[in-house]
Parts: structure tokens; sequence; C-alpha cells
């Protein structure tokens, strides 16, 4: 190989490198766990999500969000391990800061306050979300989903 060929290859590599980098610094794949967003989404389906600043959120969008440890539904004697499992959710934005607030949330006004987030599941009968623990905070969106890249014969 040539001085000129072998320095065209480094460089094609290199750009390639760098534009995955950037790629994977822009997105993530995750797999739903558990029957919440069905029928939108089922279990093991796996979900391509551009990382994305919860500010930037629109009602009717599915995030990604890491719920934190005050807002997590789970009871206090689950294992850590348990905890951990379900400290990132996907659930679907129904309400922004501003909007009004779809269903009654202890201690709320008519409308969603500043820095908040209602969640909710697709599935009502087989979800933990906004109904159970209120306001999440908007910094926690970790992105939002593009779509799903399980192929389904």
């Amino acid at each position: 190989m040539t001085w000129p060929a072998a320095a065209v290859a480094v460089t094609v590599v290199a750009a390639l490198a760098g534009w995955f980098c950037w790629l994977r610094g822009r997105h993530l794949v995750v797999t739903v766990r558990g029957p919440s967003m069905a029928p939108t989404y089922r279990n093991g389906d796996r979900l391509l999500v551009r990382r994305r600043p919860g500010a930037r959120v629109r009602s009717g969008q599915v995030a990604v969000v890491d719920l934190p440890e005050t807002v997590r539904p789970l009871p206090g004697w689950v294992t850590p391990e348990d905890r951990l499992r379900n400290s990132r959710v996907i659930k679907r934005v129904a309400a922004v800061p501003g909007d009004p607030v779809p269903f009654p949330i202890d201690g709320s006004g008519p409308l969603v306050p500043p820095g908040s987030l209602v969640l909710l599941g697709d599935n009502p009968d087989g979800s933990g979300d906004s109904r159970q623990y209120g306001y999440v905070p908007v910094d926690a969106v970790v992105g939002v989903v593009l779509r799903s890249i399980t192929g389904r014969g």
C-alpha cells in the first residue's frame, strides 16, 4: 500500500470512529422491561432513544427517565438490585410544565408546576407512573424514543 493510500485509509477509519462516538453520545438503545407501555411497546422490544434534555420534551412523546430515588414506586424491602433495575423507566409524557394536570395529584394545583412532568404508561392496569408517585423532575429525562428497532415477523 502506498503512503497516500494509507493516509486515506487512516483518515476514513478515524472519521468513522469519530462519527460512531458522536452518534453514541447522542443516542442509546434501551430494552422494554414489563407491560407498562403495551400495546405501543412490548416486553423485550428494543428502542432507539435520542438523548435530549427534559426541558425540550413535549406532551405525547415517549421518554426514557431515570427516576430519582425519592419517586421510585418501590417498597423499602426490595433489594438494591431491584431498586437499580427500576430506576430507568419508559413512559409517555402526559403533561409538561404549565399544562393542566390530567388527574388529581396530592397537593397539586390545576397546572403542572415548573420543573415537573406527568408520566403515564400506555397500559393503565400494568404501569407504575405519576398516578402512584406524582410529578417527576424534568431533569430526570434521559431522552425520547425515536422508534422501535425490534423486528417483528
